[in-house]
């Protein structure tokens, strides 16, 4: 039986081991390893990849949310607009400075934030809107632009699955402020955690960069209370090594997107929908079934490993019961965590495991 894993990282590593072996001994003889010249490297590079004009390396794509928010002024008390169906790092990050989220349903198609809904959210507390670009499609990032503009209102994108996604032609990071994660899983994954925010406002980066480091630009003397938030140089040298191969492998994702769209249609299954506006990353490929518990399952009996991104909203999760939101508070997106289920999506699959892929699920389906 052909195998199919979920994401096989040591496969989507291996083609580079020699360039990150080296790397790694690079930054090893260098005798520098905290915010040298392989994190300011990364920056100009991934900044310039991204079309922004500064880009600040942090420990994780968490903290890079956090950073921002605290840089764009958010404190205790106040509200922050996010999707109620994202991983629950996007709400965590709110949390950690005291602030409130604001959850705001989907479009259901795009599973992105619905701006229609948003604009009802919008408090005298609200401080910031945070739109995820989940699963590697770019959110409808002109109206909720324009809300921000018109409410007085800070834009901060989470793009931790959306390396490479595009917005009316424009790369995600090519305007706004981008919150980035380099989990090792991610499109431009790091071999170990990692971070950065990307911005066009100089100002807003100089904030950052002091609260990544202790609350200091120059050692021993601390401006504010900051945090110890920085890239790993090792990483930033991983990351400089695997960035000029990144477009290379989304176009892989995008083919084999392709041909998952081609050969599902016709099933009944609900498969991503592309938005007019999009050019999706497709980090992650989600299909949705009413009993997508049923399906996984027929899956890995035939080899193909699946994911669900993600079993439970972040407003049923224990952590957030405080918020006093039961469940039916939200049913576009408690529908929606019941019933997605994500597909084999890697930049080093074969031919024969998405026919494979295909293959199963008509098979599961009834459909063969």
């Amino acid at each position: 039986m052909i195998k199919v894993p979920f994401l096989d990282l040591g496969a989507v590593n291996a083609e580079l081991e020699p360039a990150l072996s080296a790397a790694a001994s690079r930054v090893i003889s260098s005798g520098w390893y905290v915010l040298g010249q392989e994190v300011r490297a990364f920056e100009v590079e991934y900044a310039a990849w991204c079309g922004a004009a500064h880009c600040v390396g942090v420990a994780n794509g968490l903290e890079a949310l956090s950073l921002a928010l605290r840089a764009m002024g958010v404190s205790e008390g106040d509200e922050v607009i996010v999707p109620s169906n994202t991983y629950v790092a996007t709400w965590l990050a709110a949390s950690h400075l005291g602030a409130v989220p604001v959850p705001v349903e989907p479009d259901e198609a795009s599973f992105n934030l619905d701006p229609d809904r948003v604009e009802a959210a919008v408090t005298p507390r609200t401080r910031v809107i945070l739109p995820v670009h989940l699963y590697g499609q770019a959110a409808d990032l002109d109206p909720l632009r324009e809300i921000a503009r018109r409410r007085g209102l800070e834009l901060l994108e989470d793009g931790a699955q959306a390396h490479g996604a595009a917005y009316r032609g424009r790369r995600v990071g090519a305007a706004g402020t981008v919150a980035w994660s380099f989990y090792p899983g991610k499109n431009l994954g790091a071999l170990g955690d990692g971070g950065a925010v990307t911005t066009d406002d100089p100002e807003l980066a100089g904030r950052i960069r002091v609260l990544r480091n202790y609350g200091s630009r120059t050692k021993y003397h601390n401006e504010v209370i900051g945090f110890n938030s920085r890239l790993d140089e090792i990483q930033a040298a991983f990351l400089r090594t695997k960035l000029p191969h990144l477009e290379r492998a989304n176009a892989r994702r995008r083919a084999v997107a392709d041909r998952y769209l081609k050969g599902l249609a016709g099933l009944p299954l609900t498969l991503p929908a592309v938005t007019p506006h999009g050019d999706p990353a497709w980090h992650l490929f989600v299909v949705r079934h009413p009993e997508r518990d049923r399906l996984a399952e027929a899956l890995r009996e035939r080899g193909v490993e699946t994911l669900i991104h993600y079993p439970v909203p972040p407003h049923l999760q224990p952590a957030y019961a405080g918020l006093g939101l039961a469940a039916g508070a939200f049913p576009i997106s408690e529908r929606v965590h019941r019933e997605v289920l994500s597909l084999p999506m890697s930049p080093v699959m074969t031919d024969e495991q998405v026919e494979h892929v295909i293959e199963s699920v008509r098979q599961a389906l009834g459909r063969a």
